[in-house]
């Protein structure tokens, strides 16, 4: 009797387009394709721990829920300027619906990594031990969102700045079979969209009358700043996001055709999502379906490595 095979999921970068692993992590279940080895790189990182903590129930509740105000509360420019994120709020999120604080990535079932990089030397870092809640914070560290995290005595940033797709990272840990997750296809240039809805409601708040107009204004001003309207103006300098967000996917593009090419996957999906924006984390729903049926147009080539139940 031959032995089964061992499979890979590497889940991909891409911020606000990450929700597309909860989606197809559910349509893989659904087939009857259960990964062995879970890798991550950023937001993937996130997604994977959800999913080998089993919290991806929770967290994909939770993401549906999201807001541009609630999301816009997980931003705000630090003293030390090293970040927008709010940390100690995103800190309560990664323990309440991804992994408890005190999980270590030899406490799961199912064999867990994630990819950061080493800020001072370059270097593509392999968490494949130890907390995973440091594991997954050092691999999403994007630089000017996140701050640079201490970790096993390095200085350690996002991931995917070296690697968005990990897949040498499944192979390396015995993946025989992998499943590669790039949500950075065709994203070049997408993030200057012109498809904007301009009936969207702002967002309010319940607060007592005298307040209501000056915080509406405050909450509208910011949160239409963190995720501006685009459109593309030749005439016009891009706005500060929209130039850190395009630059973004054009360095995560090219990384990742390199790296692929050099390693390529068993199996690739590509969920089109070049029209959510790097930090449309509210968009939660599109992408979920998205990556559903990202993986139901390539049922058939799944079908020609694994075992699926149709």
């Amino acid at each position: 009797m031959s032995e089964k095979l061992k499979v890979g999921l590497a889940l991909g970068s891409g911020a606000a387009r990450g929700w597309a692993h909860i989606g197809i992590i559910r349509q893989l279940e659904k087939l009857g394709v259960t990964p062995d080895i879970v890798t991550g790189t950023s937001i993937g990182a996130l997604v994977g721990a959800a999913y080998v903590a089993n919290n991806i129930d929770k967290l994909n509740d939770w993401v549906l829920r999201l807001d541009k105000l609630k999301t816009a509360q997980y931003f705000a420019i630090n003293r030390s300027l090293q970040g927008f994120v709010n940390k100690n709020r995103l800190r309560s999120f990664l323990n309440e619906y991804v992994v408890e604080q005190d999980v270590a990535i030899e406490d799961v079932q199912t064999r867990f990594a994630t990819v950061a990089t080493d800020l001072y030397s370059g270097r593509e870092i392999w968490n494949t031990r130890g907390n995973i809640m440091d594991a997954v914070w050092s691999s999403m560290s994007l630089p000017g969102l996140f701050p640079a995290i201490k970790h096993n005595n390095r200085w350690l940033i996002d991931g995917g700045l070296v690697n968005p797709v990990p897949v040498s990272l499944c192979r390396a840990l015995g993946a025989d079979v992998v499943i590669a997750v790039n949500l950075n296809s065709g994203i070049v240039g997408k993030h200057f969209r012109t498809d904007i809805d301009d009936s969207e409601p702002e967002a309010t708040l319940d607060l007592p009358t005298s307040w209501t107009g000056k915080v509406s204004h405050m909450v509208a001003d910011y949160t239409n700043n963190l995720f501006p309207k685009r459109r593309e103006e030749k005439e016009e300098a891009p706005a500060l996001l929209d130039a850190i967000a395009a630059s973004i996917n054009i360095t995560q593009d090219r990384i990742t055709r390199s790296r692929m090419a050099g390693d390529p996957p068993e199996i690739i999906l590509n969920p089109r999502l070049s029209h959510i924006g790097i930090l449309e984390f509210y968009r939660a729903g599109e992408a979920i379906e998205e990556g559903i049926a990202c993986v139901k147009r390539q049922q058939t080539e799944l079908g020609y490595y694994l075992p699926i139940d149709k």
